[in-house]
């Protein structure tokens, strides 16, 4: 059964970190634990798990917010924990990699990507439709006629992989390793799952609920100094 706060359930105001861990585990009609709640300030006000947290949950890819306050790195490929978003460089080499094994329309390569990569990275349409127009513009790749035409690479196209082979075949494999962190997303929404179980909770025990996860934080963030 999936599990839901409402509007009528006030406190602990969620920020986006919180939302988007939120509707990994499940989701969440309105505010939850914090204040206007239960007499409780609950895990801080229009935050998620300490000061500052009303950030992304963490870039694994680039610049950003951690778990928690400050600007550090996450946990996961992409901006947004359990991501799987990679850089346009890489749509296109994969894309190339995988017409090099034979022919696909859009939606194939999509899946194929996915497949290919253990789910840790789908590309959105929006990446690779564009990317297939310039490959066509660029003449690597050929759109047989049709709205659902089959995309397949030219000669000029079959050059350039074997000359870019290996970076080519790193696209898909760095997105493979960069999310291999499925158990660290595993945890995080039993952490979350937890967290639920506080909206009915005295504030003595939201206080001392805070006061463990600011400490897990610090830890993390131990742990990613070393």
């Amino acid at each position: 059964m999936r599990s839901h706060f409402n509007a009528a359930q006030q406190g602990f105001i969620p920020g986006k970190a919180f939302r988007r861990m939120a509707a990994m585990a499940g989701g969440f009609d309105g505010p939850g634990f914090g204040p206007g709640g239960h007499g409780g300030p609950g895990f801080g006000p229009g935050r998620d798990f300490g000061p500052g947290a009303d950030r992304d949950f963490g870039p694994g890819a680039g610049p950003g917010r951690g778990f928690g306050g400050g600007r550090g790195r996450g946990f996961g490929p992409g901006r947004d924990f359990g991501g799987g978003r990679a850089r346009r460089g890489d749509v296109r080499s994969a894309i190339l990699g995988l017409l090099a094994e034979g022919p696909s329309n859009g939606y194939g390569l999509i899946k194929a990507i996915a497949e290919k990569t253990d789910g840790a990275w789908k590309p959105s349409p929006g990446s690779v439709y564009p990317t297939l127009a310039q490959l066509v513009d660029e003449g690597l790749v050929a759109k047989e006629d049709g709205p659902r035409g089959a995309y397949s690479l030219t000669d000029e196209g079959t050059a350039h992989v074997t000359e870019n082979r290996e970076s080519i075949d790193a696209a898909l494999d760095n997105a493979r390793e960069g999310g291999s962190g499925s158990e660290l997303r595993d945890a995080a929404r039993k952490l979350l799952g937890s967290l639920q179980q506080f909206r009915g909770a005295s504030p003595e025990q939201q206080s001392r609920a805070k006061e463990k996860v600011d400490q897990l934080r610090r830890e993390l963030y131990g742990i990613l100094a070393e």
